[in-house]
């Protein structure tokens, strides 16, 4: 991604960067029917777009579809923009852009979720939309659940439903050393190797066992019976209890 100069015909080492004030004075002449500030201002910020596609670089997706994808965004940030409010154009332009970028990503995901669900995602995405474009910034869970008049719930099932799935393999962190993935963080810390050696081990002693043995350990860790309980269920007294529990017990410790 990073080593590519052309894409969409476009040599991105020869783009141009607008300032901030540029681009503002840019903005207001385009919303006011000017096409070509419009064409300056969309040229002068995709750099913007090559920035947020690169989140994006590990998808699978050719780097062109996205670029495309992510001018569209651009064209929207353009248009909806609001210059009179106290916001960096690229602070209310990246959000546009990457939304309209995992909008794409999700219409042509393989994963598939409910038309309920998606329909209420899609509502929840467009609410979103216009609600930044009304503030200029991003609403809160709670604000897009009552414009749409349901749960809270609703909202963040529907949109965790259409979520990008995630590499377990895509870094998170990284100073220096090596990264640290997904993967480190959800590990099953339950299958690992020596819980597995023991899992064996602990197979191994309990067919060593005699059928009475076997009985009673059963009786008294996953019945949970006292040993007076097992005494009686049994035929043997409590201290033959004790004493046949503390032997098997030395003897699965001692083969492990």
């Amino acid at each position: 991604m990073q080593s590519k100069v052309e894409i969409c015909g476009v040599n991105t080492a020869k783009l141009r960067v607008l300032k901030n004030d540029e681009t503002m004075a840019l903005i207001r002449r385009a919303q006011g029917g000017d096409k070509g500030a419009r064409e300056e201002v969309i040229s002068g910020n995709l750099r913007l777009v090559l920035s947020v596609i690169q989140r994006f670089n590990n998808r699978g997706e050719l780097a062109d579809d996205l670029f495309q994808v992510g001018v569209i965004g651009l064209l929207k940030a353009v248009d909806n923009f609001d210059t009179g409010q106290p916001v960096r154009f690229s602070t209310y332009g990246v959000p546009m852009i990457i939304g309209e970028i995992r909008r794409y990503l999700r219409d042509n995901s393989a994963l598939r979720v409910s038309r309920s669900v998606r329909d209420n995602a899609y509502r929840a995405l467009t609410v979103k939309e216009r609600l930044t474009g009304e503030h200029q910034r991003e609403p809160t869970v709670d604000e897009i659940a009552r414009v749409m008049d349901v749960p809270r719930e609703d909202v963040v099932f529907a949109l965790d439903a259409i979520a990008d799935p995630i590499s377990l393999y895509e870094p998170v962190y990284q100073d220096g050393g090596d990264a640290i993935c997904v993967m480190d963080q959800v590990r099953d810390t339950q299958s690992t190797d020596e819980n597995w050696l023991n899992q064996i081990a602990i197979r191994q002693a309990m067919g060593a066992l005699t059928p009475r043995e076997k009985r009673i350990l059963a009786l008294r860790f996953y019945d949970g019976k006292t040993q007076m309980e097992v005494a009686a269920e049994v035929g043997i007294s409590q201290a033959q209890v004790s004493r046949l529990e503390k032997g098997v017990i030395g003897r699965i410790k001692g083969n492990m």
